[in-house]
């Protein structure tokens, strides 16, 4: 199967950027490939944007807040995002057919994203208006009350992997509260970021309340990360590109709000119901190809039960259906060649462990990014595989004696952002969950389904702030307190 630019059948330019209102190219004229995953060719190409295209993105921010944008009431806020949630609905499917040709995720996968989207804005426009202050107790003759306002501007720096999700997420939570927002994508993955600014803007969002401006990190994003107009930044994506984010950022001492990944354990003891773990087990560290800030990619198991978990993972793992995104199997290609490069040179350093299973590949389209889903036995918790993200299709598994063990294996590595526990001992489950590193903890599950409810966010090199659930409207705000003194 081999689509081109014409199969792809948008209605709107990748070759622009939507600044103020309108689609525009950008000021420099260049253009970046735009490369489907699946077999490895270009398809379209899209606006290389600059400092020069960030600057007008956020004066056109600016002028949103000064302007039409600002005189918008909480409510009114709310309900332009539920009319929003139901144009994504309305396009759920073109949406997640642009999705799995850009990024190479199954056609399902995609299908669950777009709906995500449309849940986070129906999520937030049904929050915009209950982000309330509070009235303070103080002194005789004061009334002190405090207010939640928005930063002005904030700057969101999307990854490749969900950016509908993301999307949803960090721009869906800003806009109700009243932010204006500068959304750059990243280069490897843009067309739903475009085809959703579109969306909005026909659904009557006023003029640069959110502007898109794709491009190369190096430009575009550092230009944005470093503006003096940017009241806050969203950040998902590496380490090393966080930390230059929040470097530049610290310069106009601007906050930021950094997801950065993980290394998550799921934690397997030896009363634990298999039956119900093991779909979590491997979905959660091959969904999307591996490619997943909270991809399980350590799976800890009791010494009794090891060899057990061992062989019922592999007999899935020999059971995956590997190919191109729209044939909608169970795992497509990863992002790009160098990716491939990155995820290929990991499993070479996985040649002294045991290789428990592989997937195997078969008849795949020639020039697609694919590497065999892999599922190695590792005998210790210190070995690259279990310390590094990889970024792809690959877990350990690693055996740990008694809770105490189990515990110091979880938390032996930089990250915290996600963690599981397969237990039917309440005791050991509160023991375990305030004892684990990490920003979200699930019993007897992992994902939670989702959960736009639920705050996310890690600790350590995973990151710190929050954002999805009702928690991110705090991020996007600001807290005023107004002390009155009348006598």
């Amino acid at each position: 199967m081999r689509e081109t630019s014409q199969d792809l059948d948008l209605w709107f330019d990748p070759s622009k950027c939507l600044i103020g209102g309108q689609w525009c190219a950008p000021a420099l004229g260049g253009t970046l490939p735009l490369w489907d995953p699946s077999i490895g060719a270009r398809i379209s190409q899209i606006a290389r944007g600059t400092s020069e295209d960030i600057d007008a993105a956020v004066g056109a921010a600016q002028a949103a807040r000064a302007g039409t944008w600002s005189k918008w009431t909480a409510a009114e806020r709310g309900r332009f995002l539920l009319k929003l949630s139901a144009a994504v609905l309305a396009r759920a499917d073109d949406l997640a057919r642009i999705e799995a040709i850009d990024v190479g995720k199954p056609l399902k996968q995609a299908r669950a994203d777009a709906l995500a989207l449309a849940r986070y804005l129906e999520f937030y426009g049904g929050a915009a208006d209950k982000l309330h202050g509070e009235t303070i107790p103080y002194l005789d003759g004061y009334t002190v009350y405090t207010l939640r306002e928005p930063h002005g501007v904030t700057g969101h720096i999307v990854p490749w992997n969900y950016p509908m999700q993301i999307i949803g997420r960090s721009v869906g939570a800003a806009l109700a509260v009243g932010n204006a927002c500068v959304l750059k994508p990243a280069e490897d993955a843009c067309l739903t970021a475009l085809a959703f600014a579109d969306l909005a803007r026909e659904a009557g969002l006023p003029d640069g309340a959110l502007n898109v401006v794709p491009g190369l990190g190096a430009e575009a994003g550092a230009a944005l990360s470093a503006h003096r107009g940017v009241n806050h930044i969203s950040f998902t994506g590496s380490v090393g590109t966080g930390i230059a984010v929040q470097e530049a950022a610290a310069r106009n001492v601007v906050p930021v709000t950094l997801e950065l990944g993980g290394k998550s354990p799921q934690i397997v003891f030896d009363d634990a119901d298999l039956e119900a773990a093991l779909p979590f087990l491997v979905n959660a560290g091959i969904q999307n190809c591996g490619q997943t800030c909270s991809a399980s990619s350590r799976i800890l198991v009791q010494q009794s039960r090891y060899d057990e978990v061992l062989e019922r993972m592999a007999e899935r793992y020999a059971a995956l259906r590997i190919g191109a995104a729209m044939a909608d199997l169970d795992v497509g290609p990863l992002i790009s060649a160098k990716q491939k490069a990155i995820v290929s040179g990991y499993l070479d350093q996985g040649r002294d462990l045991q290789i428990a299973a592989q997937a195997t590949l078969g008849d795949l389209p020639e020039g697609g990014y694919y590497v065999p889903p892999t599922l190695f036995s590792c005998a210790s918790g210190d070995h690259i595989l279990a310390q590094s993200e990889v970024f792809g299709p690959v877990q350990v598994v690693i055996p740990f004696g008694d809770e105490e063990e189990a515990m110091a294996i979880a938390n032996g590595t930089e990250y915290g952002l996600v963690a599981s526990l397969w237990t039917r001992d309440g005791a050991r489950q509160m023991r375990a969950a305030k004892a684990l590193r990490a920003g979200q903890v699930f019993i007897n599950n992992y994902g939670a389904g989702g959960g736009v409810e639920l705050p996310f966010g890690g600790t350590g090199h995973s990151g710190h702030g929050r954002e999805k659930g009702f928690e991110a409207l705090y991020g996007f705000s600001v807290l005023k307190t107004v002390a009155a003194y009348h006598g």
